[in-house]
């Protein structure tokens, strides 16, 4: 199960797991357990990408988890689980960035080894996209991660609480900073 599958035209059949939801709704941990193991791997990658970091990214899945659990009875089916789930996470890892702050890092106009954290050696190196998305600043990270996920740069700046050309211009200057170190 993906994330970002959508639902068919009947949500609540296609939904793989409908019968384990009614069930962890009704207070069963074992059907819970059951949409915990097939859905954690997604939700980690999504905690992983916007915070570039795996331990913070395994605290915000258990987050996302209990409160899952505490809100599934919230679930109604009309999108699937994995859509709600990916919700849920966005707004939990968005809700631990904006009480940390680290939203409010952005990549400025002249980036440079120094501004950025790397030596020029390291620029130089291949990087695999979850280093390269590591290396950004939480704010652009953030962006880029949900316009690749989908959301628009209205949604965006929604999400985020920033305005949307702001986002636009995040999003052009991870891209740029993504190109010269992944493409050598």
């Amino acid at each position: 199960m993906t994330l970002s599958a959508e639902p068919t035209a009947t949500p609540h059949d296609a939904e793989p797991f409908a019968d384990a939801v009614r069930r962890a709704q009704q207070g069963d941990v074992d059907a819970f357990e059951t949409i915990y193991h097939a859905s954690a791997p997604a939700v980690f990658a999504i905690c992983r990408r916007m915070t570039g970091d795996d331990r913070e990214a395994r605290e915000l899945v258990q987050d996302v988890f209990v409160r899952a659990w505490e809100r599934l009875g919230t679930f109604r089916g009309e999108s699937a689980l994995a859509t709600w789930l990916h919700r849920l996470t966005v707004n939990r890892v968005l809700e631990s960035m904006r009480s940390s702050r680290r939203h409010a890092a952005l990549i400025d106009g002249d980036e440079s080894a120094d501004a950025i954290g790397l030596e020029s050696d390291q620029l130089d190196m291949r990087l695999d996209l979850d280093a390269a998305l590591a290396r950004l600043p939480a704010g652009a990270r953030t962006v880029l991660v949900l316009h690749l996920e989908g959301f628009s740069h209205g949604e965006i700046a929604r999400l985020t609480g920033i305005a949307a050309g702001t986002a636009r211009a995040q999003l052009w200057r991870a891209r740029r900073a993504l190109a010269r170190w992944l493409i050598p």
